[in-house]
């Protein structure tokens, strides 16, 4: 059975949301107040509607407490966006992921019962940052204010060297969580694990302990 999602918003956020979603093979409901806007997923998602989500009646007719998972993905408009989900949560909406602009608004949503909140053009920069800063982090994804999970590609000085010989856990305080070697991924790698050439090594830890690493091995 396919998974059903409302999308609620359809700047460059919520479309490219929507259209991965129908990619992944999903159903999905588009919505926004702008009829031009929904013209435009018209032939893109299963169903796409012009609506005012913060009336609470018109959230009811369109059946959306059915859908297992709702995106409000509302851009400029802050207002909307906090009574929408407000909405939302009173009609009984399972999961409700919202796009948060700035902290303030974040710490609002979550007051009101959003179950995760999202700061897009944040994430991006930090990754970006990152990825600028350092030729060995190929990648960076923020889990909290203090922790993340990044990719960083084995230097000379880690290969042919196994996971127990490194003792990156007690250097420095990350663990390695997988390795991408080519096509295949190594989850759980085992203590014997020997690193070898081009492997790409997912850590988690404090970004503190991760740029620690990167430094010391790579510089």
């Amino acid at each position: 059975m396919k998974k059903e999602f409302v999308v609620i918003g359809l700047g460059r956020f919520g479309g490219s949301i929507v259209k991965e979603l129908i990619v992944l093979g999903a159903n999905v409901m588009a919505i926004d107040i702008s009829g031009a806007r929904v013209d435009e997923y018209a032939l893109i998602a299963t169903q796409a509607v012009t609506a005012d989500t913060t009336d609470e009646s018109v959230l009811k007719s369109l059946g959306i407490r059915n859908f297992e998972h709702v995106i409000v993905a509302i851009g400029e408009n802050i207002q909307a966006s906090i009574l929408t989900t407000l909405m939302l949560k009173e009609i009984g909406v399972p999961k409700i992921t919202v796009k948060a602009q700035n902290d303030y608004h974040a710490k609002v949503l979550r007051k009101i019962g959003a179950d995760k909140v999202v700061h897009p053009e944040r994430d991006m920069g930090i990754r970006i940052a990152n990825n600028m800063v350092s030729n060995n982090i190929l990648d960076y994804l923020e889990l909290s204010e203090e922790h993340s999970i990044a990719e960083i590609m084995a230097n000379e000085r880690l290969v042919g060297k196994t996971l127990v010989e490194l003792d990156i856990r007690a250097k420095y305080g990350i663990n390695i969580v997988a390795i991408k070697r080519g096509n295949d991924i190594v989850v759980s790698p085992q203590a014997i694990e020997e690193i070898q050439i081009d492997d790409i090594l997912i850590v988690i830890g404090s970004d503190h302990d991760i740029h620690l690493f990167e430094k010391k091995l790579f510089h």
